[in-house]
């Protein structure tokens, strides 16, 4: 094909998509967990040909765009030039009575799961285990800050014990 053929024919086309309207499927929760916090605090080198997927801030796939703080991230994910890249309208279902209900009952036997399984005494014996190796834990930093410092001692004892036989008081200069 040439290019004026070819550009007549991508013509033709943009037309015929403009032609048809665009079915929408209506707005729905989002079934996957936005990754806000994996690069928080880290450090990043950004040059010229670094690119915008990886460049400060976040990047958004759909859209080719990098914002750059959480905040503004989630408005543009929840905004209305997402939404429509991502292929849907800015349109709710209406819930049915019978489905509120079913919701309801949902969320009630999801509590009551919850209340079941936790257990005070449980709860109060892991709490003191948790209290025990901290202390367990501290008593070893102890321990080994005590057997550091006697280990210093004894290099200074012998140091003292070098130096009198040498015939002067010690190593170090009298500056400190």
């Amino acid at each position: 094909m040439e290019m004026a053929e070819m550009e007549e024919s991508s013509g033709k086309m943009m037309e015929v998509e403009e032609s048809q309207p665009v079915e929408r499927k209506s707005l729905k929760p989002r079934d996957y967990k936005l990754d806000l916090e994996s690069r928080l605090g880290k450090t990043v080198v950004i040059s010229k040909a670094t690119p915008s997927s990886q460049s400060g801030g976040f990047y958004c796939d759909v859209c080719d765009c990098v914002v750059k703080d959480s905040i503004n991230y989630l408005d543009h994910i929840n905004g209305k030039k997402h939404q429509r890249n991502l292929g849907m309208s800015m349109k709710i279902e209406r819930s049915t009575a019978e489905e509120v209900r079913l919701r309801w009952e949902y969320n009630l036997k999801k509590r009551e799961e919850v209340k079941k399984e936790y257990d005070v005494q449980e709860r109060i014996k892991e709490v003191k285990e948790e209290e025990e190796r901290i202390k367990e834990y501290r008593k070893e930093k102890r321990k080994e800050k005590k057997s550091k410092k006697r280990g210093d001692d004894q290099t200074e004892n012998v140091d003292d014990e070098m130096a009198k036989m040498m015939g002067f008081s010690n190593f170090s200069s009298s500056k400190r």
